[in-house]
């Protein structure tokens, strides 16, 4: 019981930390898990991994750290401390901002808001790339599939698909 407490009470606190998105949390989530869960970086980049290609909300990821550390009603438990304390949070906050219109304080407030979820979004997707990247190949397909994400009209599943599928196979042959 005292270990789905601890999860809701650590999830609960990512969630409310999570400003600018989910991915904000990412490297202090990483931190966590391997230090209090026994969750490596190598299990984080995999559960990650899954929780991009899974449909929905790629921060779903949460239900399958649950799962691991404890079963289905760890997912429960920290899918719930996750997604509802920053629900209710966005809920009352954006009511309240929006009672206050365009002052300019309240610009004053988004403008520094803004560089600071970039800030936290950009940790979190050096976190998961620290952990992910360990030989040139992957360092080669990283470039590739960023170049072509943001070069090219391709759809990004395939991408992603293709060079997962191309990585597999390279890595597979080279060990």
């Amino acid at each position: 019981m005292s270990l789905l407490i601890h999860l809701a009470w650590t999830f609960a606190l990512l969630s409310v930390l999570a400003v600018g998105g989910g991915t904000a949390v990412l490297p202090e989530m990483q931190t966590i898990l391997a230090h209090q869960f026994g969750i490596d970086h190598t299990q984080f980049v995999h559960i990650y991994s899954i929780g991009q290609l899974a449909p929905g909300p790629n921060m779903l990821m949460v239900l399958v750290i649950g799962y691991q550390i404890a079963g289905l009603i760890g997912a429960g438990v920290v899918l719930l401390s996750f997604f509802l304390p920053s629900s209710v949070l966005c809920f009352y906050v954006g009511r309240l901002w929006n009672r206050f219109g365009e002052s300019p304080w309240r610009r004053s407030i988004q403008n520094a808001l803004e560089p600071i979820s970039i800030g936290l979004m950009s940790s979190g997707v050096y976190a998961v790339a620290k952990a992910s990247v360990v030989s040139s190949i992957a360092l080669a397909l990283v470039l590739v599939t960023l170049y072509l994400i943001l070069r090219t009209k391709i759809n990004p599943v395939l991408v992603i698909l293709g060079s997962g599928g191309l990585g597999a196979l390279l890595m597979s042959y080279l060990k």
